[in-house]
């Protein structure tokens, strides 16, 4: 059974930073694309970054680029989301999610292709 849990989330300042963690069990964890997730209230959910199993490739979304970067380890089935600058548009709920088929280490999956989700970890910035 895949199992996700996002640790890390709280309530910040503005130009503040997180570390967000999230903690894969389940699978091979190299071969799992990840990607971290945020949904605000009233909104849709949004991709914020992804990284292929291997680690070789990320993407971000435009508004999160310069600020957030996205790493793995792969010893410790663990990845992070780094967010510097926060700024009160970046609250949200945090998930992360992982793919079901393995397609290539340097793979990024489409939106409908994660499966599978954490809970999600809740992150507030204040102005």
């Amino acid at each position: 059974q895949v199992q996700l849990v996002e640790s890390g989330g709280g309530l910040v300042q503005a130009g503040d930073s997180l570390r967000l963690s999230c903690a894969v069990s389940g699978r091979t964890f190299s071969r799992c694309a990840m990607g971290w997730f945020r949904q605000a209230p009233g909104k849709e959910r949004e991709i914020v970054a992804a990284i292929s199993g291997s680690g070789s490739r990320t993407y971000y979304v435009e508004a999160v680029k310069g600020r957030f970067t996205i790493s793995r380890d792969n010893a410790k089935n663990t990845v992070y989301l780094q967010m510097n600058s926060l700024n009160p548009e970046d609250t949200a709920i945090y998930y992360c999610a992982t793919d079901r088929t393995y397609v290539s280490s340097t793979y990024l999956p489409t939106r409908k292709e994660y499966d599978y989700w954490g809970p999600g970890t809740q992150v507030t910035v204040s102005s």
